[in-house]
């Protein structure tokens, strides 16, 4: 892919907010053609419809921002809006699978229907239905395409107050990563697919939370230049920042309980959910 989204038609999940405006906002200053926004929240999304064809204009682009309000937890309104994208604008060029929400709870505080299940259906298996919609028009248009799908370092790394978020970063990773050998060993070198884990970000989602030593909570613009970047290159996996790395690699290396002595005791991993409160997922 060039070096920009120009000419582009990108969509967005979890848009209305957070870093999946930030990417709207990017794809409308880098001229795509089309940017669809995807969220839950019509309120807001009508809005920042609004403003950014308002922005477009003004600067004379030719960028056309669509909005639908969908909940990606459910698989008949995505196949829904998942056609109409296609009859009325074309198949995305760039998919951010970006919607998420968190839980800050012990395991056994969650409830298996408003907490373990829509968590594991908008973080997993949205993705992966979203996916399935728009990937054969990438595999048969034959054009450079991109599937950015926005995991977390808590998918590598286990962490107390965060075991089914884990587990919804833990299959996404998975299944990602091998969808990326899946198009390779079969050919299809032009879609390229990105999986994102980072740690902490400053979006409000993860409000009072902590980041552990060495591992500062990252702004939204250094974490979305660093994403468009790997999205344009086609990087497989993005992980933010340098400290994941090496605790990755140090979980691996050493015996589970010397880790968990590190990661409570030097690094305090195990305590930055401590005093979460993060923010409304509505």
């Amino acid at each position: 892919m060039a070096r920009t989204v120009a000419g582009a038609r990108i969509l967005i999940t979890g848009a209305a907010s957070g870093m999946g405006l930030l990417y709207a906002e990017r794809a409308v200053a880098e001229s795509a053609s089309d940017v669809i926004l995807w969220d839950r929240n019509s309120d807001k999304l009508a809005t920042i419809k609004a403003r950014l064809n308002a922005e477009s204009a003004a600067v004379g682009g030719r960028t056309r921002v669509h909005s639908d309000t969908i909940d990606v937890s459910d698989p008949d309104i995505i196949a829904a809006a998942a056609e109409r994208v296609r009859s009325e604008i074309g198949n995305p060029d760039v998919l951010f699978n970006n919607a998420g929400i968190v839980r800050g709870k012990y395991f056994w505080e969650h409830d298996t229907a408003a907490d373990t299940i829509e968590t594991m259906k908008i973080n997993a298996i949205g993705p992966m239905i979203v996916t399935r919609e728009f990937l054969p028009g990438m595999i048969e248009g034959g054009r450079p395409a991109r599937i950015v799908n926005i995991a977390s370092a808590a998918g590598m790394i286990s962490n107390p107050r965060m075991s089914v978020y884990a587990a919804s970063k833990w299959a996404i990773i998975g299944w990602s990563d091998s969808v990326r050998l899946e198009l390779t060993q079969q050919g299809h070198t032009h879609v390229k697919v990105t999986t994102v884990a980072p740690s902490y970000i400053s979006t409000g989602m993860f409000e009072g939370a902590r980041g552990p030593v060495m591992t500062p909570i990252m702004t939204p613009d250094y974490v979305v230049g660093r994403v468009w970047k790997a999205m344009l290159a086609g990087k497989p996996l993005l992980l933010l920042p340098k400290s994941v790395h090496i605790a990755k690699v140090t979980k691996g290396l050493l015996p589970t309980a010397i880790w968990d002595k590190m990661a409570d005791n030097v690094f305090h991993l195990y305590t930055t959910m401590s005093d979460f409160t993060g923010r409304d997922p509505k």
